[in-house]
């Protein structure tokens, strides 16, 4: 027999508070129609986007995760030393080691949590959810701090007409801590490696390094392949989601997709067929696509905004390069 304890921790999890951080700049459709052959009505059209926040030198990928750390801190009511974990997800933090994570972390005052990047895209912030729910339930940690965060305008091509309008820079948070009750509910979550190649890197870092190729490596994608899956796998996801939570589509208060497309997003609402009473998260008007900042940024915005409000029943489903994604409901804080 064992003579190992089991783990112990709290009955369920819940998210206590959010933060969000979008750069000063903000850059409208005109500065991106300086490289690219097209129109102010023909980006509205095609991705609803008509601004997008670009960072400054000073606002690295450190700096915009602290400024959403503090504010997702301070509206869960605690202090940085009550953080047990810190969760980390980004594409755009250009050190292999050590994770950003460890410094944000020191840099708050947390410490000594346990802190580590994760990397998968345009989910990563529903795969950093899914791994502080796990940590607070199974007793490893009491608080855990997860981070989207992106400066996509380093990774940005602005003479790819596809892609250069695109992408926006920021970063959002959320404190996990325990609950009585279940308000964050199960994850639907996966990939499909086979289609790896329509959301990429356009080069590898060992070929710009090496010099084989003079650009530096860019993200680059297959619209039509990625508005496609988006819309009817994703929307199956999402609803799978629903159902795993015991939720119908008249229960719920919020939807918070992440925030690739207004076409994307208006489609998956329409296959749901969710009621005119749900509101929906729009930000990427405004702030573009900011990969694993845009649920926890979007999330903030409603808030603030009175949009939406604590105790609010939202669905969440993040989606992108992987392909991954991963679909859950939760309790807004």
């Amino acid at each position: 027999m064992s003579k190992i304890k089991p783990s112990k921790g709290a009955p369920y999890a819940r998210i206590m508070g959010v933060g969000g951080y979008r750069p000063t700049r903000i850059v409208p459709n005109e500065v991106i129609l300086e490289t690219i052959d097209s129109s102010d009505e023909w980006i509205r059209s095609r991705s609803g986007i008509a601004t997008r926040h670009w960072a400054s030198p000073e606002e690295t990928v450190a700096a915009m995760s602290i400024e959403a750390s503090g504010k997702a801190i301070a509206d869960a009511g605690i202090t940085p030393e009550q953080i047990d974990a810190v969760v980390v997800s980004t594409v755009s933090h250009f050190k292999q080691t050590p994770a950003i994570a460890t410094e944000i972390a020191d840099r708050i005052g947390a410490g000594k949590p346990a802190a580590f990047d994760i990397s998968a895209g345009c989910a990563g912030f529903g795969y950093g959810l899914t791994l502080a729910k796990s940590m607070v339930v199974e007793g490893s940690a009491h608080h855990v701090l997860v981070i989207g965060v992106e400066r996509l305008s380093d990774l940005t091509d602005l003479e790819d007409r596809a892609t250069a309008f695109l992408f926006g820079d920021g970063a959002g948070a959320v404190v996990v801590g325990p609950a009585k009750e279940p308000m964050i509910g199960p994850t639907i979550w996966g990939s499909e490696g086979d289609k790896s190649d329509t959301i990429k890197q356009t080069v590898p870092w060992d070929d710009y390094r090496n010099g084989t190729v003079e650009k530096f490596p860019a993200i680059t994608q297959e619209g039509q392949a990625v508005f496609r899956w988006a819309v009817f796998e994703m929307a199956k996801v999402a609803q799978q989601a629903l159902d795993a939570a015991g939720i119908s589509s008249e229960d719920l208060d919020v939807f918070i997709p992440h925030q690739a497309n207004m076409r994307i997003i208006d489609s998956m609402v329409k296959t749901l067929k969710l009621p005119d009473s749900v509101t929906v998260a729009r930000d990427v008007e405004t702030t573009g696509n900011t990969s694993a900042a845009s649920i926890p940024l979007a999330m903030e915005r409603l808030l603030a905004t009175g949009q939406a409000k604590s105790g609010d029943t939202a669905l969440v489903i993040g989606f992108g390069a992987g392909l991954v994604y991963a679909a859950t409901v939760v309790t807004l804080p």
